[in-house]
């Protein structure tokens, strides 16, 4: 029994041929979790911040925005993106699709919790800041906004790699990163190595990204 799982899923010979596909992969997957990772959160502090100008109409359109792309399965948003827009003349990459989507996936959740964070803020703090002759929009960004980030850093940071590991899902619309190429080698090789070394570079990427938040929010999380 032992050699067949040795045989099956740690095949010294197929991993050895493997594996630059499987490191090809793995550049591609961060890459694009890392243009994931900063836009998705840049958008969603953006509109937060928008959304504290209290402006009706547009507070609106970003609530909207938030629960549509909370509410849709990230999957089904690649699918819209890569198969239907091309049937009104807007054709994206794989890569662009994975990172559109996954992007505005991530903004809308980063967008409530930076909301919430920056409705955590005392009303003293703007009420202070503002009594100093800041304006209104200097207040924000200057005094609420980094107080309101240090409350988010632990729903904002466990949602992105949440967000972030769905970059599998990239294979769906033929991108070549790790599952794609992966599951292409395991295709040929009929073998379920390939398998076992694309869960093994996830975690390379994704395990030091668990423990990096780990230390961020305790760095840096509000303190009573």
């Amino acid at each position: 029994m032992l050699d067949t799982i040795g045989h099956n899923f740690f095949n010294a010979k197929i991993a050895a041929e493997t594996l630059p596909a499987i490191l090809d992969g793995m550049v591609v997957t961060l890459v694009l979790s890392g243009f994931i990772i900063v836009s998705g959160i840049f958008l969603g502090l953006l509109l937060a911040m928008i959304r504290a100008l209290r402006v009706r109409w547009i507070n609106v359109l970003i609530v909207i925005f938030a629960d549509v792309f909370r509410a849709l399965p990230p999957l089904v948003i690649l699918f819209v993106f890569y198969f239907a827009l091309p049937f009104v003349n807007l054709s994206m990459t794989g890569f662009v699709t994975t990172w559109l989507g996954l992007t505005l996936a991530l903004a809308a959740f980063a967008e409530e919790i930076f909301w919430a964070g920056i409705t955590s803020v005392n009303k003293g703090q703007w009420e202070a800041a503002r009594s100093t002759g800041l304006s209104y929009g200097r207040t924000l960004v200057l005094v609420i906004v980094p107080q309101a980030s240090r409350l988010t850093i632990a729903p904002l940071t466990n949602r992105t790699i949440a967000i972030t590991k769905m970059t599998a899902l990239a294979s769906t619309v033929a991108v070549e990163e790790i599952l794609a190429n992966a599951a292409t080698a395991q295709a040929y090789s009929a073998n379920t190595t390939p398998l076992t070394m694309a869960a093994a570079a996830y975690l390379a990427i994704f395990l030091p990204l668990v423990v990096f938040s780990r230390w961020v929010e305790r760095r840096y999380a509000w303190k009573h």
